[in-house]
């Protein structure tokens, strides 16, 4: 008898083992990276309007769009409202409200639009030089969203952000009307949330432009962009060459508002 039982005993343990190598070997990944480039282009709308001397509304509007200008990506609609702390420290609080279209809008089994909600929070530092402006942005957000799969449940997950932006004048010594400026941002996106498994690391993005400021009430800024970013899985990337152009519009709408430290817009 104990001949038997430990005979099933070594068997259970082997089939254990066996079971275990068998799990390992199918769930074993590439040892290498598989990077693989898309093209797009942003359009973004920018507006700041300036209450008093403390209190702002602050918009976005973004058009994107996939396969260079081809297919519809998403729309964004990001609004809050500034309250400048001090002379360089400016919080911002607000919602957002993006709809992503699927990317095989011919696949049954999707929907070919999906709402995303946001709560989003933001902190913008300015460093005082003399002939450039330097932005440190720090911005939280707190997504609730789905996949494209039909009847898929919204999700709650956290996004970090932190971009440094330079604005550097290139006819002019000082970000003032007619200047035309060299625009350069490095950002930096992390995630976290009960379904962020593995991209804890969620996007970097980089971009160089030219801007034009018209006047203090108009600007724009056009440039290029790369993103690198996880793509589904562990060991897939994505790089995205994406084209942007923004147009800005801020005003004070009191006339005795104090002058501004800097007034360059986020973006």
């Amino acid at each position: 008898m104990k001949t038997i039982v430990k005979t099933l005993v070594a068997v259970l343990v082997t089939a254990a083992f066996a079971s275990g190598n068998l799990s390992a070997q199918s769930h074993t990944w590439p040892d290498k990276k598989e990077v693989h480039s898309t093209t797009g282009s942003w359009f973004g709308f920018y507006t700041k309007y300036n209450f008093n001397d403390r209190w702002s509304y602050y918009g976005e509007y973004h058009l994107r769009r996939r396969n260079g200008i081809k297919d519809m990506g998403q729309i964004y609609l990001r609004l809050g409202a500034t309250y400048k702390v001090a002379k360089y420290l400016e919080l911002t609080l607000g919602i957002v409200n993006p709809y992503y279209w699927a990317p095989n809008q011919n696949d049954p089994g999707v929907d070919k639009v999906v709402p995303q909600y946001r709560l989003w929070q933001q902190a913008v530092l300015a460093t005082p030089f003399k002939y450039l402006k330097a932005l440190h942005q720090f911005r939280t957000e707190q997504r609730y969203a789905r996949s494209y799969t039909i009847g898929s449940p919204f999700e709650l997950t956290y996004r970090f952000r932190y971009k440094l932006s330079f604005y550097i004048p290139l006819n002019k010594r000082e970000l003032k009307a007619k200047t035309l400026f060299l625009s350069l941002y490095e950002e930096i996106f992390m995630q976290t949330g009960k379904s962020i498994v593995y991209n804890h690391f969620e996007d970097n993005r980089a971009f160089i432009g030219l801007g034009y400021k018209f006047n203090e009430t108009w600007q724009v800024q056009a440039g290029y962009m790369n993103t690198y970013r996880h793509s589904g899985a562990p060991w897939l990337y994505e790089s995205r060459h994406i084209f942007r152009l923004n147009l800005f519009h801020q005003m004070d709408l009191k006339k005795d508002i104090q002058p501004k430290v800097w007034d360059v817009p986020l973006n």
